[in-house]
């Protein structure tokens, strides 16, 4: 289930209430810090989460932007006249320089 605006809300509210309650029961610099890393860390925490989920992150070897981070490599082509998937400029197998991008 991926994350929703609601859902980001809610999270964000409990952090809230959380990092208030850590102000209330710590010290001052302590209390501060604490509240600042809840803040830093949670949006963190919840977009890691997400893109996980997608397989777009880190090492997960998804389909980022334009197949970014693919275990292919590189942009393939497709050729217009016989429909054979290759790399470089002319289809190895027709010889045809018409071609289109196969992301």
């Amino acid at each position: 289930m991926l994350y929703n605006y609601k859902n980001y809300l809610i999270f964000l509210f409990a952090s809230l209430a959380v990092s208030i309650g850590l102000q209330m029961i710590l010290p001052f610099p302590y209390g501060l810090g604490a509240a600042l890393a809840i803040f830093i860390m949670l949006p963190l925490f919840i977009r890691r989460r997400y893109m996980s989920r997608m397989r777009g992150y880190g090492d997960s070897g998804g389909g980022g932007f334009f197949g970014i981070g693919s275990s292919e490599g590189g942009v393939k082509y497709v050729c217009l006249t016989c429909n054979h998937r290759f790399k470089g400029a002319s289809c190895p197998r027709c010889g045809s320089k018409m071609k289109r991008a196969d992301f």
